[in-house]
């Protein structure tokens, strides 16, 4: 016996709504009492005030379009760069025992720490920010893709081979499909973390961008214009997930929903 549906489609989407008003509101009505001090915390309706009036003006949509651009490269950059790596090492055993130790090493250190190097060398522009965004995207795809190989099953690989499939053959009916679950898997986690670098980036030295703002506003102790620029950010972080789950649904519509899989089990 089944348990009680969750809402799906409209009603969850008026639900989260009704939670998101439910916050501004506790929020409102924390800093309206001086529960909150308005100094720390701003003012919802000045917060979100500031938000429209940066997309009135249009004075949001240049440092918006450098920080998505900057997210993008890193994301897909990161991505290629992990995806192609992960494949390499997982069907090259050798290659594989002899870097694990520096990969480790790699992925242990604290990437955000590079942001100076990469400004040092590529400067205050695009490309120290991307580079930063590749760094934390990278380890987050190579990582799934080496799984993702590794989990084949040797019985379908063994399979394969007898009915007379060439190493391409295997990578590309095989390989690359197993891949490509974990992969997606990842993806949600790798857009936050292009846009921490973009924004980490920036913060830490640019001349435009969305984290740009944000330090100016800091450096004029503006709270909510601090707030307006972590709202703005959110938001388009949601939606580049949502395009990654929509990608997602369209390319892996071979594999069987928890809904298929259950009516194939009866």
């Amino acid at each position: 016996m089944s348990g009680r549906s969750t809402p799906s489609g409209p009603l969850m989407i008026l639900y989260r709504l009704v939670f998101l008003l439910a916050l501004f509101a506790i929020w409102h009505a924390l800093t309206e009492s001086g529960l909150l001090p308005r100094f720390f915390f701003g003012s919802p309706l000045l917060v979100l005030e500031k938000a429209a009036r940066w997309f009135a003006s249009g004075k949001i949509y240049k440092h918006l379009a450098i920080t998505l651009l900057e997210t993008v490269l890193a994301f897909g950059c990161g991505t290629l760069l992990g995806l192609a790596t992960g494949l390499w090492l997982a069907l090259a055993p050798a290659a594989s025992s002899l870097l694990d130790p520096y990969i480790k090493g790699a992925n242990a250190m604290p990437r955000v720490i590079l942001a100076p190097i990469f400004a040092v060398w590529f400067g205050l522009g695009i490309l120290s920010k991307v580079a930063l965004g590749i760094t934390l995207v990278f380890f987050i795809v190579f990582f799934n893709v080496y799984q993702g190989v590794k989990e084949v099953s040797p019985v379908v690989l063994s399979n394969a081979r007898m009915l007379g499939a060439t190493r391409r053959d295997l990578l590309r009916h095989i390989y690359l499909p197993s891949a490509t679950s974990w992969v997606f898997s990842s993806l949600h986690t790798s857009v936050g973390m292009a846009f921490v670098g973009a924004v980490v980036g920036e913060y830490l030295g640019s001349a435009a961008g969305v984290g740009y703002l944000i330090l100016q506003a800091e450096g004029a102790f503006d709270i909510n214009t601090v707030f307006a620029g972590i709202l703005v950010l959110t938001a388009f972080a949601l939606l580049l997930d949502w395009i990654v789950t929509v990608t997602e649904r369209h390319l892996l519509r071979w594999r069987p929903t928890s809904e298929g899989a259950r009516l194939s089990n009866r």
